[in-house]
């Protein structure tokens, strides 16, 4: 501690680079703080710390993070509680630039694996960002003391240190984020795709907030046949062992309709399952709204890029006989770039897509036997999605979840048919396939021959570079929706299961890793990014910083999945597929 002291009383008054000297290590009372990267400027990014505790010393329990699932929640937990505690502490001082800012990431309503929080069976460590204070460009060495020498280490002990975490919202948190995971197990094994439980809150507060509405909202209730329940592994509800056992709608593998008027939620389940990919908070509302994990959703993209895909299944006889079973387009229409996403999503060995009519292309998705007519099939390049649909589940045992309010010729190809009325979901299959049998559609099947198999594309590696300027590495987010990747933007709008920024600054780091540790020439894409999901699994995500080094802060990310990751390649405007191999799919569990 002295000696921090000293070189900060040394540098006070001095050229905000002299500020340079401070990288290092430093004992303090019950902590040690690593200063990784200082900041050449009040103006730039925030400098790079740490705050170690040694856990002799923070009294965490491990048993609290024997299990991976444990110790996410736990450090997720962390960052938030250590996020809390900086906004109540407020920017200390004053100063020009950045001076005072102090912040760590940490999440919003779902539950990430970060780096923010690291957690051992030795030390637990946060990883924060701050700015050190100057006055224009001078050194302000006495509110750097009270900064690193008082603030830092209240923070470390209020909030790493077991008695002062809530232990008791730690253990709610981590149980409840076990059960969820209990859930998307059972799922699997039971034959179901998505639960919802009753009671959940599904609307969120506004456009842009992600918090549950407050005033009023319908909580969610299942229909009594489509009702199942489980036992959870722990209650809800601390100290109410009834609470384990809870109730809600079941949606069962195959094709899923979810029908109603404008306005009465049916998206709004839609959106509330697309997250469902994720573990959320408790008391988030849609905590117990559980998605199999890799439910893709699918859009038309006008504008996207397409590289060598089959769409086949789907277009097929363009005119100047272009060839659809290895599809490239710059600037694909919403039906071929929606055919794109399925096939690719195929090709990752998604289990479960979910479709909007609302987000989707009218001509992709049905034409009816009036336009049938009109046009007729020597003329239509397109099969709708309506002829695939049950031949994606019964061939691939893809399912699908499809949200319509304007067509009725899904009515027949369903399983489930769920009704909403003012958010109240209502069976109403016996009546939708009564209606298809009395009103008959008239219109013929446009799927001449069955879907073709080939499904694995293996990419260049030399197609892509995250090059830029002088820089062998330069990768920036602008938002959530898009990688500045090397001199590529990556525009990643029509990716809905992205859900934070520092997933998004993940993809382009892990792109850039994945190319250069695991595409080779002759690998699928597939089978590249599944020995990138292992390398994760094994190192964490601090190995996605490509300068990364042990004992340094590593930036900040949160784990992407590996889906979310192949859309960002399928994307890329300089991706060059160099191989299509041809096998048969069972499942999508070809590499």
């Amino acid at each position: 501690m002295q000696r921090l002291k000293s070189i900060l009383s040394r540098l006070d008054g001095r050229n905000y680079k002299a500020y340079k000297e401070l990288a290092g290590c430093y004992e303090l009372e019950k902590l040690t703080l690593f200063i990784d990267h200082v900041q050449g400027d009040p103006f730039a990014a925030p400098s790079k710390l740490r705050l170690r505790v040694p856990i002799s010393i923070s009294k965490i329990p491990l048993s609290m993070f024997e299990t991976r699932v444990q110790k996410i929640s736990l450090e997720d937990y962390l960052s938030r509680q250590i996020q809390g505690l900086i906004a109540s502490h407020g920017r200390s001082g004053r100063g020009s630039g950045k001076s005072g800012i102090i912040q760590i990431d940490s999440g919003g309503q779902e539950i990430l694996e970060r780096t923010s929080i690291e957690l051992t069976q030795d030390w637990v460590e946060a990883r924060i960002e701050l700015g050190l204070p100057a006055a224009g460009r001078r050194i302000l060495g006495w509110e750097a003391q009270s900064l690193l020498l008082d603030t830092l280490p209240q923070i470390s002990e209020k909030g790493l240190h077991y008695a002062n975490i809530k232990p008791e919202k730690a253990l709610q948190f981590i149980e409840c984020a076990e059960n969820q995971k209990y859930i998307r197990t059972w799922l699997e094994k039971s034959g179901y795709v998505a639960f919802v439980a009753n009671q959940s809150i599904l609307p969120r507060l506004s456009g842009a907030s992600d918090l549950p509405m407050r005033d009023n909202p319908v909580p969610f209730q299942s229909p009594q046949t489509l009702e199942i329940s489980l036992d959870l592994p722990y209650p809800r509800i601390p100290d109410h062992p009834e609470s384990s056992r809870i109730m809600g709608m079941g949606i069962p593998r195959g094709v899923c309709l979810i029908v109603g008027g404008g306005y009465h939620g049916k998206s709004t389940l839609l959106r509330a399952l697309e997250r469902g990919v994720y573990s959320h908070i408790p008391e988030d509302g849609r905590e117990y709204v559980v998605t199999c994990p890799d439910a893709v959703k699918i859009r038309s993209e006008d504008g996207r890029r397409v590289e060598k895909v089959d769409v086949s299944p789907f277009i097929n006889d363009l005119p100047q006989g272009r060839n659809t079973k290895v599809f490239s387009s710059d600037d694909a229409s919403g039906s071929t770039s929606q055919a794109a996403s399925i096939m690719e999503a195929l090709e990752m060995g998604s289990s479960l897509l979910l479709m909007d009519e609302d987000t989707s292309a009218t001509n992709f998705m049905i034409r009816d036997r009036r336009m049938q007519e009109l046009v007729d099939r020597e003329h239509e390049p397109i099969t709708p999605y309506l002829d695939r649909v049950r031949e994606i589940y019964e061939r691939f045992s893809v399912s699908t979840i499809l949200v319509m309010g304007g067509c009725g010729d899904y009515l027949e190809m369903a399983d489930p048919v769920i009704m909403l009325k003012d958010f109240v979901p209502q069976d109403f299959t016996a009546k939708a396939h009564a209606i298809a049998t009395k009103i008959e559609t008239g219109r013929f099947s446009e799927a001449v021959k069955p879907m073709s198999a080939e499904l694995s594309r293996s990419p260049d590696p030399d197609s892509f570079s995250a090059a830029r300027g002088k820089k062998d590495v330069k990768i920036d987010i602008r938002g959530l929706d898009e990688i500045l990747y090397g001199r590529i933007a990556l525009d990643l709008r029509a990716l809905e299961q992205l859900v934070d920024g520092s997933q998004t600054r993940a993809v382009g780091y892990a792109i850039h890793l994945t190319q250069k540790k695991f595409m080779e020439k002759d690998q699928s894409l597939r089978g590249c990014l599944k020995l990138l999901d292992q390398h994760l699994d094994e190192l964490g995500l601090d190995v996605l910083d490509p300068y990364f080094r042990p004992e340094k802060h590593p930036g900040n990310f949160a784990r992407p999945r590996m889906l979310e990751i192949a859309a960002a390649i399928n994307r890329l405007r300089t991706l060059r597929i160099m191989k299509k191999e041809t096998g048969d799919r069972r499942r999508g569990r070809r590499n």
